[in-house]
């Protein structure tokens, strides 16, 4: 008897409802990615945290102020579902982001090849690879923030979860939250299970208002790990400094 392969990262990103998740962004500043890793997948990359030349540098987020747990950036060469992972979700987004820079009235735009905006990164000294893993155990939390590394930045960028919820943990909600002008900032509880992952600003986003479009700020954070462990699994697209 012959198995079937398994769809590639690429196969389960381009199968993805894109309209919904293109819509779920202009609405409400995220795009939830249904069972984009399986729990092997999920394993293989959970396990890599340990592998320590994997990875260029590691922080522990106490020492700076930005919460609690640690976190480890990649190193080049990026491993294979990492890379499929920028390379698939890149040209799935480029035209939501060259769309909203132009509602609020950002001249840049990006190209429409992967390897070209690494590359404009690159020739500006932004050369450290940004994809990350995160480690949180029981009481760990993390910040709200913004992940900008240098002159450029992408807009959007992702996270997968790769623990089970109420299973590996509980608590540790991604939290997303939106600062309006002259008004007081919303926060969205995301839900994601083991394999999910979102889409979500880097910073800013359009909104829609009664007298045209406008920006709003965003930061991202982790809420508070009651009990066990989470690991999550970081896509930024542009690299760092």
């Amino acid at each position: 008897m012959t198995s079937s392969r398994p769809p590639s990262i690429t196969q389960r990103i381009s199968a993805l409802d894109w309209p919904r998740i293109t819509a779920s962004l202009d609405a409400s500043a995220f795009g939830i990615m249904k069972s984009v890793l399986t729990q092997k997948d999920c394993a293989a990359l959970a396990e890599i945290y340990d592998v320590d030349e994997r990875f260029r540098s590691r922080i522990v987020m106490a020492r700076h102020n930005f919460g609690r747990g640690e976190y480890k950036y990649f190193s080049y060469p990026l491993p294979e579902m990492i890379e499929s992972l920028r390379t698939g979700l890149y040209p799935r987004l480029v035209d939501i982001a060259n769309r909203w820079n132009e509602t609020m009235g950002i001249g840049v735009r990006y190209p429409e090849r992967y390897a070209a905006f690494i590359d404009r990164c690159h020739r500006a000294g932004q050369t450290k690879p940004t994809p990350l893993l995160l480690s949180y155990g029981t009481d760990d939390y993390n910040c709200l923030h913004q992940d900008i590394y240098g002159e450029h930045v992408f807009p959007l960028q992702a996270a997968f979860m790769l623990s089970k919820p109420g299973g590996d943990f509980t608590g540790g909600e991604f939290i997303l939250t939106e600062q309006r002008p002259r008004m007081q900032s919303r926060a969205e509880v995301v839900p994601l299970d083991q394999g999910d992952g979102v889409i979500f600003p880097v910073r800013q986003r359009p909104v829609r208002g009664t007298r045209g479009s406008y920006r709003v700020t965003l930061r991202h954070g982790v809420s508070r790990v009651r009990s066990g462990s989470r690991r999550t699994l970081g896509i930024i697209f542009h690299d760092a400094q």
